[in-house]
């Protein structure tokens, strides 16, 4: 994999260049979904729950929270459990980004935050911006390492970042290296996630169709996040059982 991502690099770079700077300038921008990003749910054995990460998980592309990936999670956990929730995304954020943002939302007191789950939507912008393998593993490392001392050594679902081949406001060759190094990063992480007992990463074998993408053709839609949402669902309910 990573021969392929070097020989393609080697062969289309200055293409692969102007491709992404065009793309960018052509993006369709949504907004994020509108709606609460905390709350409770449901009349069971109580669950603490974060969602965090990027615009995926932030809902961009979806006019409502309740339709987006948290709502639509949050929705099938409250069928067997108390959902204490709160979502914590942004557009545009990596896995530096989010270091960031989770120290700005509970540095502020020497508290340990309880919870007992922890969904993690990242990886794409850091496929965008080409961050090395090693760069993006010390990121993942600090991430963990907060996570494991501020909130309590919760369950930790890494999403794996998605093919991003299969994006369709992707041009080729450009989707096709974006897709490779998306591959390599997930391979990565998987790889790092195994020295970490409560930490995993959630895929899917599930072609990705072109119904399961947003208008601007690179976030999930209600149906894709439908598809997502029920995929760490069941993720959760194994990993619960097994802690």
């Amino acid at each position: 994999m990573s021969i392929r991502l070097f020989l393609v690099s080697l062969l289309c770079w200055p293409l692969l260049l102007w491709q992404g700077k065009r793309t960018r300038q052509r993006a369709l921008r949504l907004p994020e979904a509108a709606g609460r990003r905390s709350g409770m749910l449901g009349n069971g054995e109580s669950l603490r729950l974060l969602i965090c990460g990027d615009s995926a998980a932030a809902g961009v592309g979806i006019a409502e929270q309740q339709q987006a990936f948290s709502g639509q999670l949050v929705t099938l956990l409250s069928e067997r459990y108390q959902v204490n929730w709160q979502l914590a995304a942004k557009t545009g954020l990596d896995c530096a980004g989010l270091n960031s943002l989770l120290h700005q939302l509970y540095a502020h007191s020497n508290a340990v935050y309880r919870l007992d789950v922890v969904i993690v939507s990242i990886g794409v912008n850091d496929v965008t911006a080409n961050l090395s393998k090693t760069e993006f593993l010390k990121q993942i490392r600090a991430l963990l390492n907060r996570l494991a001392t501020d909130f309590t050594d919760p369950v930790v679902l890494f999403s794996a970042i998605p093919p991003m081949q299969h994006f369709t406001a992707l041009p080729s060759p450009l989707n096709y290296w974006l897709g490779l190094k998306a591959a390599l990063l997930n391979q990565a992480l998987a790889n790092e996630l195994k020295n970490w007992p409560k930490a995993q990463l959630v895929y899917s074998n599930l072609a990705l169709t072109a119904d399961m993408l947003a208008v601007d053709g690179f976030h999930p839609s209600e149906s894709g996040c439908k598809i997502w949402a029920q995929l760490v669902f069941e993720s959760v309910e194994r990993n619960l059982r097994l802690n």
